[in-house]
C-alpha cells in the first residue's frame, strides 16, 4: 500500500469504518484518482509548447471554452469551468493544441482561479512575447456549492490581460466580444 492509500485509510477511519465493504478499496481508488487530479505537477508546460515562426499573422489568436477541472487549495474540493485565451502574435506563434494542454497542467494542480489565470497568461506570455494576451476563467467551485455559503448558481470569473489586451480597451472590448462576454 502506497503512502497515499495509507493516508486515505487513516482519513476514512476517522469518519467512518475502513472494513466497511464499500469501504475497503476506497484508498486504492482515491490514490489512482490522485494520479489524474494532480497529475500537472510533473509537468512542465514550457517543455510541451511548440512554437513556430509567425509568417505574418497579425490578427487576434483565440481558443474558447477550454473545459477544466481543478481542485481549490483552501478545501481540496474541485472548481470547474471554462478557459478562453487570446493573444496576439508577434514573431512567434503557438501550437493551437497546446494551449489546451497548458491550461490542463496548471489545472491539475492544487490552486485558486487567480493564480490559475495568471499562470496561463504570464506563460503564453513568457515564450512567444506576443503584443498582448488575455486569459479569462468563469467557475463553479464546490466550495462554494456545498459548504459555506452553499449559493449553487455563483459563478467566479478572473482576467489576466497583458501588452495590448491591457493597454488599448479596443482590444480587450474585442477579445471579449469574441469570446462572447
Amino acid at each position: 500500500m502506497n503512502n497515499v492509500e495509507k493516508l486515505i485509510k487513516e482519513l476514512i477511519a476517522q469518519i467512518d469504518d475502513p472494513k466497511r465493504e464499500g469501504l475497503v478499496d476506497t484508498p486504492k481508488r482515491v490514490a489512482k484518482s490522485f494520479e489524474k487530479l494532480y497529475g500537472g505537477y510533473n509537468k512542465d508546460p514550457q517543455k510541451i509548447i511548440t512554437v513556430f515562426d509567425n509568417e505574418g499573422y497579425d490578427e487576434m489568436i483565440i481558443a474558447k471554452d477550454i473545459d477544466f477541472y481543478s481542485m481549490c487549495e483552501h478545501h481540496m474540493l474541485p472548481f470547474f469551468g471554462k478557459v478562453y485565451i487570446g493573444y496576439l502574435p508577434d514573431d512567434k506563434i503557438i501550437g493551437l493544441s497546446k494551449l489546451p494542454r497548458m491550461v490542463e497542467i496548471f489545472s491539475r494542480r492544487l490552486q485558486n482561479q487567480e493564480r490559475l489565470t495568471k499562470q496561463i497568461a504570464d506563460t503564453l506570455n513568457d515564450l512567444l512575447k506576443p503584443k498582448g494576451v488575455g486569459v479569462v476563467i468563469k467557475a463553479m467551485h464546490l466550495c462554494m456549492k456545498a459548504r459555506g455559503v452553499e449559493k449553487q448558481n455563483c459563478e467566479i470569473t478572473t482576467s489576466s490581460f497583458t501588452g495590448l489586451f491591457k493597454s488599448k480597451l479596443n482590444t480587450r472590448s474585442e477579445f471579449l466580444n469574441l469570446i462572447g462576454n
